[in-house]
């Protein structure tokens, strides 16, 4: 950190951006208490990356998780098991298995997703509309400060 991030307000934001994030971690792990029973947490995030990559090879499914092949291939077979997901033969190779959602895999993935957007926008609408502008400006600026591209306003994204 620079000798001036005092001055420049980089603490004073760091501080912010912390209690913020605690906040939206209670709201995620709100958004998560209704399925607990059916996934654990590294499952739905699995979930989350096939609803938003598509169907996908079990390494780039690790890849993205950041977890070994083998700890991926459990969690397929677990969520398999729990018909959340299926293998299907890739068109482009017969040894190629492709893991995609099943309905009942979106059905958690949009269920959940709907709950933190219901438990954020509680909170948004407390605030009032002029700082509402300003957040959104400056939680813009900090995602395209940390290379995170850009989502479409009516795309809703679950945990990723």
């Amino acid at each position: 950190m620079s000798e001036h991030a005092d001055e420049d307000g980089v603490d004073e934001v760091t501080s912010a951006m912390l209690t913020a994030s605690r906040l939206l971690v209670a709201i995620s792990v709100r958004s998560l208490a209704s399925v607990e029973d059916a996934v654990t947490l590294p499952q739905f995030r699995l979930l989350v990356v096939l609803s938003s990559q598509g169907p996908s090879k079990l390494v780039t499914l690790a890849g993205l998780l950041e977890v070994n092949p083998s700890t991926a291939m459990r969690m397929v077979d677990r969520l398999a098991s729990a018909g959340l997901v299926d293998r299907q033969a890739s068109p482009h190779s017969g040894r190629e298995v492709r893991i995609q959602l099943t309905g009942a895999g979106r059905a958690i993935v949009d269920d959940v997703t709907a709950r933190r957007r219901a438990g954020i926008a509680e909170v948004v609408s407390r605030m009032p509309p002029g700082q509402r502008h300003a957040l959104v400006a400056a939680l813009r600026a900090f995602t395209e400060a940390g290379g995170e591209p850009p989502v479409p306003a009516l795309v809703q994204l679950g945990w990723t």
